[in-house]
């Protein structure tokens, strides 16, 4: 129980992090729909380009750096310096790389925008492109931020990294109001394309680029107070980074292949809508997404995090018994919140999106069923995350690779087929595929595991996720039961969707618990006996 105890403790403080920023970054999303708009030429331009250097922070968060860092800095750890030059050399081998894949994708800015769109004119393309020139340097810091993050981590300081995101929050919100009592809300004065000058550019693109910025250089303080200090250190032969050079060779190459499916995501999404049609596009897609990640970071992200070193540890004693036991544990601990989270998206999926994305029911209930479709994938999406994490722990990149090559053929495969269907629907669409194709990684992953290691608990998992999904529904009976009366008023503004969700939300949760207690739900009660035995130790 007490290693359950520390577990849940660091989870906490990561989760309280992650809420924070989330919830700043909702608060962002919706700023920036005020400031320009969701279904608009110009919130198009602007969202592809803030995509490409974001999505590449999502693959190397999960990729490169997560896969590489941890488990090498702990190998290290065993050295007589502690791994302190061995460190050293790895963060000066990886900031010269970010460095000159910066530099390369900055360069390539209009290539990068004519990618990621679609059928755009020649001045939506142009106005992208000045975005971009903004935004790209994002890619630096974003690295730079995840390197440091990952050093924390290895030296079991979790908080900081959780937490850091909400200065960025706090950056980019100063500057969206700014923007918007400088130039107005696009109601007040519709921000079209022939309105945007070099000063209204650099405002809105360079404060998010700003706020990335300041998400890294925040780090420095936590690694300061660790004892942990950076000195630059060349020659890179010799003292052991081969084999961080094979998993990052091969985490590297999934980074490619899951770019190629979301550039072909993002090429059909953009093709969906034209202006003024009010069809889900890109920007209805990336705030959908930003609602299927809240979460999966708040839970599964940060006990990973926290899981992560544990694992590493245990892989390099090849203690395979409580590798098991902490993999099993927190596909459990995640797929319980991410049942709710399914029920409760499902239910609240319009008036949700209408938080975000601001008023308007078509829009909402738009944005809404893509959502929906999503969030359907989000038990497998989190289930295989964590999978990987085992594999990374072992050194082993090259199987999460061979496993994400079929999963991202599929997805493209079915996304360029989603074009067939009706423009206001192919987003949606788009979302369903999404699902179908992390539910196939999942059960190949935990195939690959169960004959790795001999036994991954699975019936076990199968038996606490039957339960979670008994409990979701009737929950998500007494959601819709309790909107049946008030059918109007979620989508009657923003305020009215705030309290909406709210207050369905919250009664759906309490039914999920007690349905889970009634159950017998063996994950509830470990959680109740942490909280009660803190209170009994506080009292």
């Amino acid at each position: 129980m007490s290693s359950f105890s520390s577990l849940a403790r660091s989870s906490a403080i990561m989760t309280a992090g992650t809420l924070t920023s989330r919830v700043l970054g909702f608060a962002k999303a919706s700023m920036l729909a005020t400031a320009i708009g969701v279904t608009f030429v110009q919130a198009d331009a602007f969202d592809v380009a803030n995509k490409v250097p974001n999505t590449l922070y999502m693959l190397l968060a999960g990729g490169v750096v997560n896969a590489v860092l941890v488990p090498q800095i702990v190998r290290a750890s065993k050295q007589k310096d502690g791994g302190e030059d061995f460190t050293n050399r790895l963060l000066t081998l990886s900031f010269l790389i970010l460095g000159a894949v910066t530099i390369i994708a900055t360069v390539a800015a209009p290539l990068l925008v004519w990618l990621y769109s679609s059928g755009w004119s020649h001045e939506q393309l142009a106005l992208a492109t000045a975005f971009a020139y903004w935004c790209l340097p994002q890619l630096f810091f974003y690295g730079l931020y995840t390197l440091l993050g990952q050093v924390l981590n290895a030296k079991s300081s979790f908080g900081p990294y959780m937490w850091a995101p909400a200065l960025n929050n706090i950056v980019a919100i100063a500057g969206l109001a700014v923007f918007i009592i400088v130039f107005g809300t696009n109601n007040a004065s519709p921000h079209g394309l022939d309105t945007w000058t070099p000063d209204k550019i650099a405002l809105i693109a360079g404060t998010a680029t700003l706020g990335v910025a300041a998400q890294a250089l925040i780090l420095l303080w936590p690694l300061k107070r660790i004892g942990f200090k950076y000195k630059p250190t060349f020659g890179f032969r010799g003292v052991g980074l081969g084999a961080a050079g094979k998993v990052a060779f091969w985490t590297f190459a999934a980074m490619l292949v899951g770019q190629i499916g979301f550039l072909i995501i993002s090429r059909v999404a953009a093709g969906s809508s034209v202006p003024g049609d009010g069809n889900a596009s890109n920007t209805a897609y990336t705030n959908a997404y930003l609602v299927f990640m809240l979460p999966h970071s708040l839970i599964a992200v940060s006990l990973a995090t926290a899981l992560f070193t544990s694992l590493a540890k245990d892989a390099a004693e090849n203690d395979t018994e409580a590798v098991v036991g902490d993999f099993s544990m927190g596909v459990r601990m995640v797929g319980m919140v991410n049942t709710f989270a399914l029920a409760a998206l499902v239910v609240l999926a319009s008036p949700v999106a209408m938080i975000i994305a601001g008023p308007g029911r078509e829009q909402a209930m738009a944005i809404g069923l893509v959502i929906i479709t999503m969030v359907f994938g989000l038990v497998p999406f989190s289930a295989n995350y964590l999978a990987q994490r085992v594999f990374y722990a072992y050194g082993d990149a090259k199987t999460p690779f061979l496993i994400q090559l079929p999963q991202i053929i599929f997805q493209s495969l079915a996304v360029l087929s989603a074009s067939i269907f009706p423009k206001s629907v192919t987003v949606a669409i788009i979302g369903l595929i999404m699902s179908l194709g992390y539910l196939f990684a999942m059960v190949i992953s935990f195939a690959v595991l169960k004959k790795r290691l001999g036994a991954i608990d699975l019936r076990e998992i199968l038996t606490s996720h039957v339960k979670f999904l008994l409990a979701a529904i009737i929950a998500g009976g007494a959601g819709f039961g309790l909107l049946y009366f008030f059918p109007d008023f979620a989508l009657a503004g923003r305020l009215p969707a705030i309290a909406t969700t709210a207050l369905v939300g919250t009664v759906m949760l309490l039914f999920f618990i007690g349905a889970c207690y009634l159950l017998r739900v063996r994950e509830l009660h470990s959680i109740i006996d942490v909280v009660a035995g803190k209170l009994r130790r506080a009292a």
